[in-house]
């Protein structure tokens, strides 16, 4: 695409199969403001997570992050909470495809987990792959996204990148 893709932030960690109800419980289904939606991400599990993501955080998961339902509330909420980018092993298809729609990154990088710490400041090149632990000061090489992908990241998700176009061919 010519200009590099960058998204750097203090790395939070969570484990395995943390599934869409975690992310965001089903009884906030409800609100419809993605900053209220926002504050209520992975409350089950971290009360205190929303106020750790305010200043933008890259969340380091292990595999089938996102499984479970398919809800779109979840990735909306890491977004809105403060979450740059989700780095996991793996992730659940839906959610993976979900994160994507509504304009977060989904990093798949099988040693992101095993090498990263908890408050380790990480800088992730979404179109080479290349993972920087700059606090550690070693690279990982993560699966690159696709040039349409980020496009589709750097309007904001689908919506805004479909209006994007259709505005852009009215233009001509």
């Amino acid at each position: 695409m010519g200009t590099k893709t960058i998204i750097e932030g203090k790395a939070i960690k969570f484990g395995d199969n943390i599934d869409t109800d975690v992310i965001f419980p089903g009884k906030y289904l409800v609100l419809t403001d993605p900053r209220e939606i926002g504050k209520h991400a992975l409350e089950g599990i971290d009360p205190g997570f929303s106020g750790k993501a305010k200043e933008g955080v890259v969340l380091v998961a292990g595999d089938n992050f996102g499984c479970g339902s398919s809800r779109e509330h979840a990735p909306l909420a890491l977004k809105y909470s403060g979450v740059r980018c989700v780095i996991a092993k793996s992730f659940a298809r839906i959610f993976y495809r979900n994160s994507i729609n509504v304009g977060l990154a989904p990093i798949e990088c099988v040693n992101a987990h095993s090498k990263i710490q908890d408050g380790d400041r990480i800088n992730i090149d979404v179109e080479s792959g290349d993972v920087v632990d700059l606090t550690k000061g070693f690279e990982l090489k993560a699966t690159p996204l696709p040039d349409f992908i980020v496009r589709l990241l750097l309007e904001g998700g689908l919506v805004p990148y479909l209006k994007s176009q259709i505005g852009s061919e009215r233009k001509t």
